[in-house]
């Protein structure tokens, strides 16, 4: 499962086979489909691993600062272009019309989901004064978060700074006062 998220997250959903996969370990394809019939049920297992690590960490941040709360939204995209990979959901929407809809229904849920948190995340930061602005809540979050899935791809040519720099734009803008 590590290695086919790391594939899809580098070359994308349909760049990718078992025979990948099975070659990185040195094992015979059949072993890869034993574990996963269909390159959608590995895709599904995979959407399920982010939603699951996804809930422990609104959990574990639940009561917590909000500028920790967003801190802690950055950081996987953070963590994703230190590895040099796009996120999940930019490395699946891609490939969005040729997948199965399992997946195009687990990656909306997915996306809902991280939607979601950082509008509430918002909606507490405008709520007790520590960021400032102007747009519905939901208009908001669907800007930053594209800001990211395409900073993440963008930066792959422009390079790590420029990545730095939007991370911080975005931040700048939501505890700038108008």
């Amino acid at each position: 499962m590590r290695i086919g998220d790391a594939l899809l997250r580098e070359r994308g959903y349909n760049a990718f086979s078992f025979a990948d996969i099975s070659r990185q370990l040195h094992i015979k394809n059949a072993s890869v489909h034993y574990h996963f019939p269909t390159k959608t049920a590995l895709g599904l297992a995979i959407i399920t691993g982010y939603e699951e690590r996804f809930a422990r960490l609104r959990q574990e941040l639940a009561g917590r600062p909000v500028m920790e709360k967003l801190e802690a939204f950055f950081n996987v995209y953070i963590a994703a272009r230190k590895e040099d990979r796009i996120c999940l959901v930019g490395a699946l929407a891609t490939d969005f019309y040729t997948v199965d809809a399992a997946i195009q229904e687990a990656l909306d849920q997915m996306v809902q989901q991280v939607l979601n948190w950082l509008m509430c995340i918002l909606e507490e930061g405008k709520r007790t004064g520590v960021f400032f602005f102007e747009l519905p809540v939901r208009t908001k979050a669907l800007l930053i978060t594209t800001n990211m899935i395409a900073a993440l791809q963008l930066t792959r040519v422009t390079g790590k700074k420029d990545f730095d720099d939007i991370k911080q734009t975005l931040i700048n803008e939501l505890i700038r006062k108008k």
